[in-house]
């Protein structure tokens, strides 16, 4: 193999090796992939070699093994940054709760971490580590930050570990990372399913500023919001994101409108609305429900204060004004509702109320960790049905959203098969 040329399957893969026993696997991995007709190049950690030969992997692959960043010799032949481009997907396997560290803090200090930091292309990663290092407080956050950043996980299995521990940790196994890269390639060949479709996504809180220090507002990060907006782009959509105040990026090929209350918010879905015909909007943002009138001084507490009163007055209803019938209105409105109780019963109400067509329900309870959170347990209730999704990564929720989505507008219903779960 060796050459930038793509064979019969057309997908190349580059397979990073990072050290751990888990190392043992690629073999077979290598050689599952092979038979499914990918090509397989590899880069291999110095660790790496501990557990299995470069002689085996380059045997098994066909082609070179890259190992030492400071090779003269693989670097006049194929330097790291042609290694990290020329590839369709870079799947690191096992991926270390070191390189998984490396990975987010953007370090790059041997070959496999430079590659991972040069490389443009999807990136997917199948962790390997014992229980305590994976349920570790810093690789969850490294989790989350590569996550947040487009990462596929191929999140580990529960069983004996190396080490002779029981639990979480465990590299996923061959036919399960398989079956992630081929999802990952079947919904990069799904891409334009929903080419002309015209999708209005909100997301994050909205503020409501008191004075000029001090505001209302809640702790949506927004997390869920873009991830449909994403899911939707992924898929060939023309997608418009109003969002307030957060922290994340846009996503990739997604039209971002931010905003900071929700009267400004409002403004600018009518804008999106009213400039040409809009077929789903997703209102996904946890609006603030009161606004007080802005005092332009700031409110002083004076030495022995007494009770402040605000006087609230309610926002404007998006929701409901986005579902209102109309020229202008979208052939699909979807709501989310975040609720403490009661979830269907609550969904079931608000969607009567609002007048929209579809109502995901989630759990904001204290203690779920949805608001700020990676992960969102959500009822979806329709006119005739309701449908429990356990709790999932937001980016799966917006997956399957999508998949509704596209089905209820009668698009390709290849993106059923397309968007299956690959993290």
């Amino acid at each position: 193999m060796g050459t930038p040329e793509q064979t019969a399957c057309g997908r190349r893969i580059l397979l990073v090796l990072s050290g751990g026993i888990a190392a043992c696997k690629a073999p077979d991995l290598i050689r599952s992939l092979r038979e499914r007709g990918f090509s397989v190049r590899c880069v291999m950690a110095q660790a790496a070699a501990q557990f299995v030969t470069p002689l085996t992997v380059s045997a098994l692959s066909g082609d070179t093994v890259y190992q030492d960043l400071f090779s003269l010799t693989d670097e006049a032949q194929m330097g790291h940054i042609r290694l990290s481009r020329e590839a369709d997907l870079v799947l690191v396997a096992p991926c270390t709760a070191s390189l998984m560290a490396r990975m987010a803090t953007g370090l790059a200090d041997d070959l496999a971490s430079t590659v991972l930091l040069a490389t443009d292309k999807p990136v997917m990663i199948a962790p390997a580590m014992n229980t305590k290092m994976w349920e570790h407080p810093a690789t969850q956050a490294n989790r989350s930050t590569l996550l947040e950043r487009g990462i596929r996980i191929i999140e580990p299995g529960v069983g004996e570990l190396a080490c002779g521990e029981y639990g979480v940790g465990r590299m996923a196994e061959v036919p399960g990372i398989v079956a992630a890269v081929e999802a990952h390639f079947r919904l990069h060949q799904s891409r334009f399913v929903l080419s002309g479709l015209r999708a209005l996504v909100t997301s994050g809180p909205t503020i409501e500023a008191i004075d000029p220090v001090r505001f209302i507002s809640n702790h949506s990060s927004g997390r869920q919001g873009h991830a449909v907006a994403a899911a939707l782009a992924t898929l060939g959509a023309d997608v418009t994101l109003v969002h307030g105040p957060v922290s994340l990026p846009a996503p990739p090929g997604v039209s971002a409108v931010p905003v900071q209350s929700a009267r400004e918010m409002l403004q600018a879905c009518l804008s999106v609305i009213e400039e040409g015909k809009v077929d789903v909007a997703v209102c996904v943002a946890a609006v603030a429900d009161w606004y007080a009138h802005y005092t332009s001084s700031k409110i002083k507490k004076g030495q022995d204060p007494a009770p402040l009163s605000l006087s609230l007055h309610p926002n404007p209803d998006i929701l409901a004004t986005l579902s209102r019938p109309g020229p202008h209105r979208p052939r699909l409105v979807i709501g989310f509702a975040a609720e403490t109780g009661d979830l269907v019963e609550q969904a079931r109400a608000k969607r009567q109320r609002k007048g929209c067509d579809w109502i995901c329900a989630n759990d904001v309870s204290p203690g779920t960790g949805t608001f700020g959170g990676m992960r969102n347990t959500v009822y979806l209730v329709t006119e005739t049905t309701e449908e429990y999704w356990p709790a999932m990564d937001k980016t799966e929720v917006a997956d399957r959203l999508v998949r509704s989505v596209a089905s209820a507008l009668g698009y390709a219903s290849s993106v059923s098969s397309a968007a299956e779960k690959v993290s």
